[in-house]
């Protein structure tokens, strides 16, 4: 198995449950991880063809795309993100994705929010 892996895509968006948090950007962190069969790296790397593989950047625009649509649970925006990468990438043997907001507005102190959908 290999995987490759975009960690730490950085983004401001409006994404919140309440209409507070709509109206003000707020910071989020996305991690996606792409795990492809033997056989697919193999002829990928005998051919040296970005096709046979996952294209990073690819990644970044499907999450780019997804994070600029308003989206009231952090929950449904991972889970777009999900399956846009699976659709992307069908031979993929497995996607992870990390969505994490971070200083979530919370009566205390919090780093992060996250959800983690494999």
């Amino acid at each position: 198995m290999t995987t490759i892996a975009l960690e730490g895509m950085q983004f401001f968006a409006n994404h919140g449950y309440y209409e507070e948090e709509q109206a003000t950007n707020t910071y989020f962190i996305v991690d996606v991880y792409v795990q492809i069969g033997d056989k697919n790296m193999r002829e990928a790397t005998m051919t040296d063809d970005l096709t046979g593989t996952v294209n990073y950047e690819m990644i970044y625009e499907i999450c780019k795309l997804e994070m600029k649509k308003t989206t009231r649970l952090i929950e449904t925006l991972a889970q777009r993100i999900y399956n846009r990468l699976k659709s992307q990438f069908p031979f993929a043997s497995k996607i992870e994705v990390r969505l994490s907001k971070m200083h979530p507005p919370l009566a205390g102190v919090v780093d992060r929010a996250f959800v983690f959908i494999s």
